[in-house]
């Protein structure tokens, strides 16, 4: 779980250059209906009410029934109880499903402002954020494989290991037991991916909140309660400290007609009691087709603009590598090391709830994505560049240069076209990696295939299948445009 830090708004800082590159992605991504960052929808705190406004709210992706998605759709508890509170209260709502770490991220970082994903309400949070009232009243239960007969409460659970979902309250729960009974706690994003551990063996047992796992075994996660709920803690709407008082206040009243019309119970009562329907692989490949073909479009749209500004940069910082000047080389081999230097998740962590805090201004998740992957998809180009053209024979620059070509004919005619044919394998390879490395941004929200595939097994639990179709979409587009590649390597450098 990330660190908390202050929620308070951040004052504007001076102009970047990523301002205009910012601004240029926004502008692609409001053309292709990709969701843009919270800030943009942002509303004054001094403005005086929420009606007429509209809210940005950053939520979970799989906590199912409080929020996943049903044929494409964003649904579930926290979702229609927003929207219904918003339309009662008269404002208007942008629902990010971004995961419960990066949208506590995104709050303080003003990327969104609100959060609802089932979070429960504990002190720490309280210094950080101002908190609704209390919409769901929750409770903690164990549940083990279906098949496990060994487990049965927590006294069973000495020596061994148990899974939770980082920053719920089963994880609080599990943390407060675990020294009395002697098991060990490993944290996992997502309810599916703890319910894979138990399924696999890893872990004997899971701890989450009792609706939570309720909806999983009547979707078949394979897993089964062995005790009775524990006390657990309030769910919240949130927002930070000190910040959109209006939105909160509306979101309270909103809560008490919802309550008082018995609307509240409807949508309860709608989710508390259903489960994913059971399908065929086919129908599980037809009925995710459409976000499976938006995740692929993203990705794609995701590496051309990266491999784009990568290559720009590659050549510029290529050049820089071979220049006599030692400024130009000290610059290059700084931009190299940092990126080359730094995990991507890291990178992306920092472009888009980092670098807004700094500049003063949003930064979208296309454009953060983008940043991510050009920056350091560049650095390596950067080396290929700087390897290739080193590759060619010096002789013949001293050859060109006794002949009476100038440096830069020079390095025209004749270095750079055999530095290209030297280069391309290694180009294609890069291309490939970048198109591999766009399934990081799910971390940060964007809605790539890897994120589609994590929506979808949310849901059905069918992880492995899921997964098998994302790697064979994976696979398909890899080979069709390494393909292409060698078709123009051949042509264009015979």
């Amino acid at each position: 779980m990330f660190t908390l830090h202050s929620g308070k708004r951040v004052p504007k800082g001076p102009a970047s250059l990523a301002v205009p590159l910012t601004s240029l992605l926004a502008a692609v991504a409001l053309l292709l209906g990709i969701p843009a960052s919270g800030a943009f929808a942002a509303t004054s705190p001094d403005a005086g009410g929420a009606a007429g406004k509209t809210y940005t709210i950053g939520t979970d992706t799989t906590f199912a029934p409080f929020e996943f998605r049903e044929n494409g759709e964003l649904v579930g508890i926290d979702i229609d109880l927003m929207n219904a509170i918003a339309e009662d209260q008269g404002f208007s709502v942008e629902i990010r499903s971004l995961g419960f770490d990066a949208a506590l991220q995104a709050l303080q970082s003003n990327q969104v402002d609100g959060v609802i994903a089932g979070m429960s309400i504990t002190e720490e949070r309280q210094k950080v954020f101002d908190f609704s009232d209390p919409y769901f009243e929750s409770g903690i239960q164990m549940a083990v494989a279906e098949n496990n007969n060994d487990v049965s409460g927590y006294e069973d659970l000495e020596g061994k290991r148990v899974a939770v979902k980082t920053g719920t309250e089963g994880q609080a729960f599990a943390d407060s037991i675990k020294d009395q009974y002697g098991f060990e706690v490993v944290a996992f994003a997502q309810s599916a991916q703890m319910y894979d551990d138990v399924k696999a063996g890893s872990s004997v047992a899971v701890f989450d909140d009792y609706p939570v796992l309720a909806y999983g075994i009547k979707s078949g996660n394979g897993l089964k309660t062995v005790t009775e709920k524990e006390v657990g803690s309030s769910y919240g709407f949130a927002v930070n400290a000190d910040t959109n008082p209006e939105l909160l206040e509306a979101f309270n009243a909103g809560l008490a007609d919802l309550r008082e019309s018995g609307e509240y119970d409807e949508i309860l009562d709608r989710y508390l009691d259903a489960g994913a329907a059971d399908s065929s692989f086919w129908s599980l490949v037809t009925d995710n087709a459409p976000a499976f073909a938006k995740g692929l479009g993203l990705t794609l749209l995701a590496t051309a603009l990266s491999l784009f500004f990568a290559l720009i940069l590659g050549v510029i910082f290529g050049f820089f590598k071979v220049s006599s000047k030692v400024v130009l080389r000290g610059i290059a081999t700084t931009y190299v090391s940092i990126f080359r230097g730094t995990p991507v998740l890291v990178q992306a962590f920092f472009f888009y709830f980092g670098l807004p805090q700094i500049i003063g201004q949003p930064v979208d998740v296309l454009t953060a994505g983008v940043l991510t992957l050009s920056l350091n998809a560049g650095a390596y180009m950067t080396e290929i560049v700087r390897g290739g053209i080193q590759s060619v024979d010096p002789g013949q620059m001293e050859a060109a240069r006794s002949l009476g070509l100038g440096y830069g004919k020079t390095m025209q005619k004749i270095v750079i076209p055999q530095a290209v044919k030297i280069m391309t394998p290694s180009f294609i390879n890069q291309f490939v990696i970048t198109l591999k490395d766009t399934s990081l941004l799910a971390v940060i929200g964007f809605a790539e295939l890897t994120y589609q595939a994590q929506q979808v097994y949310a849901v059905n639990f069918r992880t492995a299948e899921v997964l098998i179709i994302v790697a064979a979409l994976y696979f398909i587009v890899i080979t069709l445009l390494t393909k292409l590649a060698d078709v123009l390597d051949k042509r264009f450098n015979k």
